[in-house]
């Protein structure tokens, strides 16, 4: 079943302005709220722990909401400090686990759903990081054969895969990934589409939002719930039409 998973950014700097505090997002058509404390668009600056707990703590002590939570951050203590608040949640880690040596046995001890990333380098390199030549459908699939191994080794029962659309990555690689999901789909995880409002999508984040439900997305990571939910029954009526691929 396909799920989109609603953003709220506790952050004065995300690159998208509306998804700012936005709590609206509380009584969407969200199936899963992901709710992040610092920014990770290109050239923001570190938050340290204590800045990043102050603007996430308030929100988690008031939280009450039916659907499932997600975290996005990249940081075990924030991990630790969340689940203590809270109990149980998805954690979204944009770094897989290698900008916090502690996450994934922090996450593996707590027994929590996961979300492993693709990116290099940090918001203020991973522009320069970007390998225009490379087949990077091998470069993700070897990436995630490796992360697979390392959540088994951590205990990490349910991770879920995203292979991280604009983190150091070509406009054309952000389409090419799109276009060849199932060839990432070795590894009978979910697969989590992050492509709302990427500066690939030169605006038209439902374009690409069907072409990723098309090639077997299982998570929508979206801004504009109501748009994305539009574009799924589009695919839905797709598939009871019996256009599994349709131009």
């Amino acid at each position: 079943m396909i799920q989109l998973m609603g953003i709220i950014n506790l952050t004065p700097d995300s690159f998208w302005a509306p998804s700012r505090y936005n709590m609206a997002m509380l009584s969407s058509r969200a199936d899963i709220i992901d709710v992040g404390a610092v920014s990770t668009r290109p050239g923001a600056a570190d938050v340290s722990v204590e800045e990043e707990w102050r603007r996430l703590e308030p929100f988690l002590k008031a939280w009450d909401n039916p659907r499932r939570l997600s975290i996005d951050t990249t940081s075990s203590e924030i991990v630790r400090r969340a689940y203590d608040c809270v109990g149980p949640f998805l954690v979204n880690d944009i770094s897989a686990g290698e900008d916090d040596p502690a996450m994934l046995s922090t996450v593996g001890r707590l027994g929590l759903g996961y979300v492993a990333m693709h990116k290099k380098g940090n918001p203020r390199t991973m522009d320069s990081l970007c390998e225009p030549d490379c087949d990077i459908i091998e470069m993700l699939n070897a990436y995630f054969a490796e992360f697979s191994i390392k959540a088994e080794y951590n205990g990490i029962g349910q991770w879920i895969l995203d292979p991280g659309l604009g983190f150091a990555k070509t406009a054309q690689q952000n389409i090419e990934i799109i276009e060849c999901l199932p060839q990432l789909n070795r590894y009978g995880r979910p697969v989590l589409i992050g492509a709302a409002d990427k500066r690939f999508t030169c605006g038209n984040t439902e374009k690409y939002h069907l072409m990723a439900l098309r090639g077997g997305a299982d998570i929508l990571r979206v801004h504009d719930v109501d748009a994305a939910y539009r574009t799924y029954t589009q695919y839905q009526n797709e598939c009871a039409n019996g256009k599994d691929n349709p131009e």
